[in-house]
């Protein structure tokens, strides 16, 4: 039964989202010089996802706080994962890529945000209405498995049109684990 609603709740905010979105976001993604991805909480963890997928496929992507991440330039990629499109730490980090000349991507719930104001794309998952309080799905938890559904296909469809076999996806793998 729980299975089920979460399936369906997932299905319908995928079906809501806009099917050319993989095109759009991939050539955003293919013109950028590096890519930096930032969320927080369970957004961040989603975006660390995001992260790994877009490395195997031949992408230059950091995360934003980890001590290795190297500063973000004119020419680099800020993708934001927020739900709500107002978290301070996120606003701070897109204020700061935008004055340097980044690109700003925004994923949201919402299009319409602080951060979505000051992104150049805004790539909304579902419709602002269908994140009303789901039972058994509590806090942002539709938001966050949908997200990372529709990133994945977005990965899967870059994977598709460039011809990226997984035994060129295996050998960026980490091999020190």
């Amino acid at each position: 039964m729980h299975r089920q609603l979460v399936l369906d709740k997932i299905s319908s905010i995928l079906d809501a989202t806009d099917a050319n979105y993989d095109g759009k976001l991939t050539e955003i993604l293919d013109k950028a010089s590096r890519i930096f991805v930032s969320g927080a909480g369970r957004s961040g963890l989603i975006g660390r996802f995001l992260a790994m997928r877009l490395m195997h496929s031949g992408y230059d992507v950091s995360v934003v706080g980890e001590i290795v991440t190297p500063s973000i330039k004119t020419g680099d990629l800020l993708i934001v994962i927020s739900g709500s499109g107002e978290t301070e730490q996120l606003i701070a980090f897109t204020k700061k890529a935008k004055e340097i000349g980044a690109q700003i991507v925004l994923i949201s719930a919402k299009s319409d945000s602080t951060i979505g104001d000051m992104a150049d794309a805004v790539f909304q998952v579902g419709k602002s209405d269908q994140y009303s309080k789901v039972k058994g799905m509590p806090m942002g938890t539709v938001f966050e498995l949908s997200t990372l559904i529709f990133l994945e296909a977005m990965v899967s469809h870059i994977i598709h049109e460039k011809g990226i076999a997984e035994e060129e996806m295996r050998a960026r793998h980490a091999n020190l684990e």
